[in-house]
C-alpha cells in the first residue's frame, strides 16, 4: 500500500510540475503579446500622423519621409475613413469580395469591428474635418498569441501518447507476470494432486466404508479445479452457456461449508435459470474471491447476500456484506495490484477478479455502494451476446 501511495505522489508531483510549466509559458507569452501590441499601437499612431501630414501638405513640401512611413506598413491591416464614414484608403486586408460594392461593404464592416475593439486613431485635419485610422492586429501578433496554445496542445498530445504507451507496456509486463505465475502454480500443483488422487484410491480400496473418504475426494477435486483455474490464466477460455444459478449455488455451497456458523450466506436467484456465456471455473473464482473478502471484512461474523438477475442488455451479479465498508475515495483503488487493508495479504485477489471479468468475459466489475461500518456491495455485469 505504501508503494502504491508513493507512485500516486510521484504522479501528482509530475502533473503539478507540468501545470506550473504550462502556466509560466502562457504568462510569458501573454507579456510578449502585450508588448508587441503596444508597439503596434505606437506604430499606428506614427502612421496616422504621417497620413495627416500627407493630407495637409502643400505642393512644395518634401513628402519622402512621410511616404516612406506610410508605405513601410506591410503587416498591420489598416483602414482610413473620412469624417462621413466613407472609405478613403486601406492596406494589408484579406478581402474575399470581388465587386467594388461588395468590397466597400466588407471594408466598412471590418472598420466597424476594429472600432468596436478600440483600435482606432482619430486625426483632426482642421476645425471640422477629421479622419479615422482603424487598424487590426498584424498576422505576426495573431500567430504569436495562438502559438503557446498550439504548442501546449502538441505537448499534451505527445504526453498522452507517452503515458498511454507506458501504461500499455506496464500492463503487458504485468500480464506476463500474471501468466507466468499462474502457469507455474498450476504446474507445481499437478504433482501433489496426482499423488493425493493415488492415495485416496488406495484408501478407498483399504477402507471402502470410511465416511471421510468422500470429503477427501471433494477436496482433491477442489484442488484440481484450482489448478485448472490457474492453467487457464493467459489463454483465452472458451465461454459457453452456463446456468448462472448453478454456478453461484456451487460457490455458496463450498464457502458455506468452510466458514464460521456466525456467517450467513443468502442467495436471491430467479426461479428461471439464467444462461450466460462464461467460463464456469474462472467465474466461480471471482464470486468466491468476493465472498472470502466479505468474510474477512466482517471478521468472521455477519451476513453475505448474493443476488443474480437478468436485465434487458446484461446479466448482473451482486455480492453484499455487512462488513467494515470501504471509503468512497478508495473505490477505484481496491482493484489495483498490491492494494490491501489486511495485515496479511498480497492484494491480488480483486485485481485478478477484475482481469477475469473484463478481459476473459468482456464484462465489468465495480463497487456499487459502500458505507464505512455498514457494508459493501460489489456488482458484476456481463453483456448478453
Amino acid at each position: 500500500m505504501q508503494w502504491t501511495d508513493r507512485i500516486r505522489q510521484v504522479k501528482i508531483l509530475l502533473v503539478t510540475a507540468a501545470v506550473i510549466i504550462c502556466a509560466a509559458s502562457l504568462i510569458w507569452s501573454h507579456f510578449l503579446v502585450s508588448d508587441l501590441a503596444v508597439e503596434e499601437q505606437t506604430r499606428m499612431e506614427v502612421w496616422a500622423e504621417a497620413m495627416r501630414s500627407l493630407s495637409n501638405a502643400d505642393d512644395d513640401a518634401d513628402l519622402s519621409l512621410v511616404l516612406k512611413v506610410i508605405n513601410g506598413n506591410h503587416t498591420i491591416p489598416v483602414i482610413v475613413l473620412n469624417d462621413d464614414g466613407s472609405v478613403q484608403a486601406y492596406r494589408n486586408l484579406d478581402l474575399r469580395s470581388e465587386s467594388e460594392a461588395d468590397i466597400d461593404r466588407e471594408v466598412r464592416k471590418l472598420a466597424s469591428r476594429m472600432k468596436a475593439d478600440g483600435r482606432v486613431v482619430r486625426i483632426s485635419l482642421d476645425d471640422r474635418a477629421f479622419m479615422e485610422v482603424c487598424y487590426d492586429e498584424s498576422v505576426m501578433l495573431k500567430r504569436l498569441a495562438s502559438y503557446p496554445y498550439i504548442q501546449l496542445g502538441i505537448v499534451a498530445v505527445f504526453a498522452v501518447v507517452a503515458v498511454f504507451a507506458l501504461l500499455s507496456s506496464k500492463r503487458a509486463e504485468q500480464n506476463k507476470v500474471w501468466v507466468g505465475l499462474s502457469k507455474e502454480t498450476a504446474h507445481q500443483l499437478g504433482t501433489p494432486i496426482s499423488s493425493l488422487m493415488a492415495w485416496t484410491q488406495m484408501l478407498r480400496e483399504t477402507y471402502p466404508d470410511d465416511e471421510l473418504l468422500p470429503e477427501m475426494d471433494k477436496d482433491v477435486k477442489r484442488l484440481q479445479m484450482i489448478a485448472e483455474r490457474f492453467s487457464k490464466i493467459g489463454s483465452l477460455p472458451e465461454p459457453k452457456p452456463e446456468n448462472l444459478n448453478e454456478v453461484i449455488a456451487h460457490v455458496t455451497d463450498y464457502i458455506g461449508r468452510r466458514t464460521s456458523n456466525r456467517v450467513t450466506i443468502t442467495t436471491r436467484l430467479p426461479e428461471q435459470p439464467i444462461y450466460a456465456n462464461l467460463s464456469a471455473p474462472l467465474f466461480e473464482w471471482v464470486v468466491e474471491n468476493l465472498c472470502k473478502n466479505a468474510v474477512d471484512a466482517m471478521d468472521g461474523s455477519g451476513a453475505i447476500t448474493i443476488t443474480a438477475a437478468e436485465e434487458p442488455s446484461r446479466y448482473a451479479v451482486e455480492v453484499s456484506d455487512t462488513g467494515k465498508g470501504i471509503p468512497k475515495g478508495q473505490f477505484s483503488n481496491v482493484f489495483r495490484p498490491g492494494f490491501t487493508t489486511k495485515k496479511r495479504g498480497w492484494g491480488l485477489g480483486l485485481s485478478l477478479a477484475k482481469r477475469i471479468v473484463e478481459e476473459y468475459h468482456k464484462g465489468r466489475i465495480f463497487v456499487k455502494s459502500s458505507e464505512v461500518g455498514k457494508g459493501t456491495t460489489f456488482r458484476i455485469e456481463l453483456k448478453k451476446k
